[in-house]
This record gives structure tokens, C-alpha cells and sequence, in this order.
């Protein structure tokens, strides 16, 4: 139930519906493709809320030249120069693609309001044009999905600490990510405002309670796939040939070839 603290979900039961999700997901790429679709989902949230693992489960399955992920790094001194939305209109989708957004145009009604990287006027300005912004991309026919990730400060500080001490995930902290943890009431305040401005008919926020990363996940793939009207595109009828007999080719001997060294020999 929203609000309160669901006990985690078991991990064998994760893992069966995910596997069904992901099935689905691939059924609703084929239909995408099939049909000329454009599809983006944006992906927003707090540091380390779990935006990240979700998208990976989205698009695991899904052929990276119909399904990309746009995750962009800061803006380069051209593009500060450039109308704010214009570096993100360059990565929607054509025809018959699926763009997933790793954070979005929300930069700036999130970090970049509330670390000073922009202007009040163009924190303003950002909250007007957003919802027209959105309005003209869902009025051509873009299929514009939006998930808010929302974790606990105390469930965000704990994955914090986790990814320090790991070094597999130690890339994944920045000090900007540190020093959420010192903001975080004016991130709540920052996104309540976004809310208020964006959260709009044609492009409603979805929130997701991400303290419990497996519901997280499973809940957003569901709902993502309730909201599209996707239909099974019968495949193509593919049979495997016969391989034809020899024509006497001889394979290059190997001592004319450098191989990789077997690691797992010595395991």
C-alpha cells in the first residue's frame, strides 16, 4: 500500500515476473516498430532512488536500435547557448523508436534550481515552457510517459553508505550526490513546485515508491505497459537452413593467430 512500508518483496517471485514483464516489453518494442510509434519515458527521482536499476530491467531485453537509453552529461558551453529544450529535442525518437530518459529537461526544476546552476528567471521561465514543451510533443502523436522515483531520506542515506563501501558501485556516488543529502528539503520543495506546474492532463507524473527496489521496478514495467495500447505483432516465419557439405575450405591454422590466453585454466 502507498505510505506505508511493504515488506520486501522475495527475490523468486521478482525474478518470475520480471521475466514475464520483460516478455511483454519485448512484444510491446516489436508493436512499436511495427506500427511507427514514438515512445519516451522519462525517468526522474532523487539520487540513488532506483532510476537507474529500472531502466536497466527495461531495456535488457530490447534491441538498443529500437529501445535507447538518453542519459546526458552536463551541457556543453554551445549548447548553455542554445533554447534549454533544444538538446533534448535532438534525442526523441522517430518512427517506430523507444527513447528512455535517464533524467531529462527536469534538471533544471531539480538539481539545477537548487544548486544555483541556473537562474531564478530561468527556473521560471523553465516551469512555463515545460507543460507546452509537453503538450506540442504529445499533440504530434509522441506516446510521453513520466515516473517520479520517490525514496525515504533514511532508505537513500543506507544506499548511499552501500555504494561507498562497494567498489563495484563506487562510480556510482559523486559529491553532488553527497550533498543532496544536505538539501534535501529544498529538493522536496523544488519537486513539489515542478509538480504543481507539470503534473498536467496530457502529460501526468506516475510516482513510484522505490524503497523496495524490486516492487519499484516490477510496478513502473506494469503500469508502463497498462498505459500503451500495445497489441502481439505476429512474428516473421524463420527456418533454420541446412548447412550445404563442404567445399574443401581448411581452417587458418592456429599457430598463425593470436588468441586470448585461457584465464579459466588456472581457476
Amino acid at each position: 500500500m502507498v505510505g506505508k512500508k511493504a515488506e520486501k518483496l522475495p527475490r523468486k517471485v521478482y525474478e518470475k515476473e520480471l521475466l514475464r514483464l520483460q516478455t511483454e516489453l519485448v512484444k510491446l518494442q516489436e508493436w512499436v516498430r511495427a506500427t511507427g510509434t514514438r515512445l519516451v519515458v522519462v525517468f526522474e527521482g532523487r539520487d540513488a532512488a532506483g532510476k537507474g536499476g529500472t531502466i536497466k530491467r527495461v531495456s535488457e531485453h530490447l534491441n538498443p536500435r529500437v529501445a535507447r537509453i538518453a542519459a546526458l552529461p552536463k551541457p556543453t558551453e554551445r549548447e548553455r547557448g542554445q533554447w534549454y529544450f533544444q538538446r533534448y529535442v535532438e534525442h526523441l525518437p522517430a518512427a517506430g523508436e523507444i527513447v528512455l530518459f535517464d533524467r531529462s529537461w527536469y534538471n533544471r526544476a531539480g538539481v539545477e534550481h537548487v544548486m544555483g546552476f541556473c537562474t531564478k528567471r530561468e527556473h521560471q521561465l523553465f516551469l512555463r515552457q515545460c507543460p507546452v514543451f509537453e503538450r506540442m510533443l504529445v499533440e504530434d502523436g509522441i506516446l510521453l510517459r513520466k515516473y517520479w522515483f520517490s525514496v525515504s531520506d533514511t532508505e537513500q542515506q543506507e544506499r548511499f553508505r552501500r555504494r561507498l563501501e562497494d567498489p563495484l558501485r563506487r562510480w556510482k556516488l559523486s559529491p553532488m550526490d553527497l550533498e543532496s543529502i544536505t538539501h534535501w528539503e529544498a529538493y522536496s520543495r523544488a519537486k513539489d513546485e515542478m509538480m504543481v506546474h507539470t503534473d498536467i492532463t496530457d502529460s501526468p507524473w506516475y510516482v513510484v515508491e522505490s524503497d523496495d527496489k524490486r516492487r519499484a521496478r516490477l510496478n513502473t514495467i506494469a503500469h508502463l505497459l497498462s498505459s500503451v495500447p500495445y497489441h502481439e505483432v505476429p512474428p516473421p516465419v524463420l527456418e533454420l537452413p541446412d548447412r550445404p557439405e563442404s567445399t574443401g575450405y581448411q581452417r587458418t591454422p592456429r599457430d598463425l593467430q593470436t588468441y586470448v590466453p585461457d584465464h579459466t585454466a588456472r581457476l
